[in-house]
């Protein structure tokens, strides 16, 4: 049996164009509260992500440069 894909994906930056277009109204405090703390928890991977990247273009930098200077 062959499994049919579920449908299309979301495109890049649509869930959180979604996420910001939600009704906060329907939430209570401490619903938005979690929210808060979710929201933070991935402000602070997509940092991790960025520091990654800069650390990786820096030492190509460092390497090409080396090899040039």
């Amino acid at each position: 049996m062959i499994d049919e894909p579920l449908g299309p994906r979301a495109g890049r930056g649509d869930t959180l164009k979604a996420l910001g277009r939600e009704d906060l109204d329907i939430y209570g405090v401490s619903e938005l509260e979690e929210r808060i703390e979710a929201l933070q928890a991935e402000i602070a991977r997509c940092r991790a992500q960025i520091d990654k990247k800069q650390a990786g273009k820096s030492a190509a930098e460092a390497l090409f440069n080396f090899k040039n200077g």
